[in-house]
């Protein structure tokens, strides 16, 4: 379902530095990355590459042009993270050196840090002609990355409303996914996900390959429709979309009823998926034959995820032995329904950054027969979006009515409890402004033995696992493998 692209067609015509002013940005890049961790700032995962860009701009480019396999991009507003970890699982699994973000710092300095640190003072990557680039990317950054790495795999996992303030609407992120495509390589293959409309529509402008995956198992859809669904008309025709079946948010088997725009069929798709044993099991078709695979990780957005990560396995040429075992290993991500034991009781996070991710973390909850003890972050930092409307969106009433305990915490706690009352929460919840205290209180209030939900936006996550890293003796995120 594809080939690499030799590392020449990698490299960019004009990016070419001096080997003085490579070490000198190399060097100035490193001691800024020493230094925010020295000075507890950061983990330095972002600040080495901008200063590094800074001082010898196109760095990353150059460097990304030693990779002998290529790389491959993930974007989109939901799953980057886990979908990129399961495909650099495939890629060991199938004996490729992969050489990803890691960290999750998907803009360009993110990517340029995780270059450098792969990379000796003259600016040679390790191993450079075994790896594999393997990198999430912003949704807003993928014009600039596809340009400095000219991926020779594009997947794109779904478009929700996130962070209106940076982003704009989903019909602005789409229009700049768009002309992205239409200027890429031919031989660039690209990935889509079939279930949601605005990523699907892609396909009328990718100049090459194009594969979809989706999912094929109606038993697993909704009832209902959720509120949070950003895909409601058709750009075509402006008429309103019709599903035969709905997963979640605007997800699901799609059609449009005025000019008969639909759902492609998936060439890689899953026909089953049950949850057995604390396992998702999933059965996949793919062009090249079946694939069964067992996630520990729970929620269709995770069957999603896998089904990504498979196609993009194929589009690398991988077999599907080494695809079912990179997916089937794959553990969570930092904050993305990671785990950890603190005093006595079990810990899950589960990263609620919009409407759309959100609701798939509450089903999860509801759905879990246990006494519920929660304790939410929501703050309105930069890297979260300033407007906090969304939550309104998201469907908290699935948790009313279920016994429990609650506490609140980051800066917009009181507009958090506001929507609360309004879903019809029974237990009262406690309001606590500072992370520290609020993490304490909520292990206070879950018995010995119990389970602790905590679910937070992109910063207060950051800082609360930071803190249960610390009291569970686990590496920061930056260093986890």
């Amino acid at each position: 379902m594809g080939s690499g692209r030799p590392a020449s067609r990698l490299r960019l015509e004009g990016v070419r530095f001096s080997p003085l002013r490579r070490s000198a940005a190399l060097l100035a890049g490193r001691a800024a990355g020493f230094a925010s961790r020295a000075l507890r700032r950061g983990g330095g995962t972002a600040l080495p590459g901008l200063v590094a860009e800074t001082l010898a701009p196109g760095l990353a480019a150059e460097l990304a042009s030693q990779l002998g396999s290529g790389s491959l991009i993930v974007t989109g507003t939901n799953g980057k993270t886990t979908t990129a970890r399961m495909i650099a699982g495939i890629a060991s699994t199938a004996g490729l050196q992969p050489l990803p973000n890691r960290s999750g710092s998907n803009l360009m300095r993110g990517i340029a840090t995780a270059l450098m640190d792969e990379a000796d003072i003259r600016g040679r990557l390790r191993d450079g002609p075994q790896r594999l680039g393997v990198f999430e990317v912003d949704e807003a950054t993928l014009p600039q990355a596809v340009e400095a790495l000219r991926p020779r795999v594009l997947l794109f996992t779904n478009l929700f409303r996130d962070q209106l303030d940076r982003y704009g609407e989903v019909d602005s992120v789409a229009a700049r996914w768009r002309r992205t495509l239409e200027s890429a390589d031919p031989s660039t293959a690209v990935l889509l996900n079939a279930d949601d409309p605005s990523v699907a529509a892609l396909a009328d402008v990718a100049p090459g390959e194009v594969v979809c995956y989706g999912l094929d198992d109606p038993s697993v859809g909704l009832s209902c429709a959720e509120h949070a669904a950003d895909a409601r008309w058709c750009p075509s025709c402006g008429s309103d979309y019709r599903y035969s079946v709905l997963f979640y948010g605007h997800v699901g088997h799609w059609f449009c009823p005025g000019c008969g725009r639909c759902r492609p069929a998936p060439q890689v798709r899953a026909t089953a998926v049950t949850r057995e044993d604390g396992r998702t099991l999933i059965g996949v078709e793919t062009p090249v034959g079946q694939l069964s695979l067992s996630l520990a990780l729970s929620g269709l957005y995770n069957v999603y995820n896998a089904l990504a990560a498979a196609a993009a396995g194929l589009a690398l040429g991988v077999g599907l032995e080494a695809i079912g075992e990179g997916v089937s290993s794959a553990t969570a991500a930092f904050g993305r329904q990671e785990s950890f034991e603190v005093d006595g009781r079990r810990v899950l996070v589960l990263l609620g950054k919009n409407p759309t991710g959100l609701n798939q973390v509450l089903r999860t909850i509801a759905a879990a027969d246990t006494e519920k003890h929660l304790l939410f972050f929501l703050n309105d930092d930069i890297a979260d979006g300033r407007d906090v409307s969304w939550i309104w969106d998201a469907d908290f009433e699935l948790l009313a009515g279920q016994p429990g305990t609650w506490v609140l915490s980051g800066t917009r706690a009181e507009d958090l409890a506001l929507r609360l009352k309004y879903a019809g929460l029974e237990t009262p919840a406690a309001v606590e402004p500072d992370v520290a205290a609020a993490l304490a209180r909520a292990l206070r209030e879950t018995p010995p033995g119990g389970l602790l939900y905590v679910v937070p936006t992109y910063t207060a996550m950051l800082r609360v696992r930071e803190l249960l890293a610390r009291r569970g003796r686990r590496a920061h995120y930056w260093e986890e493998p």
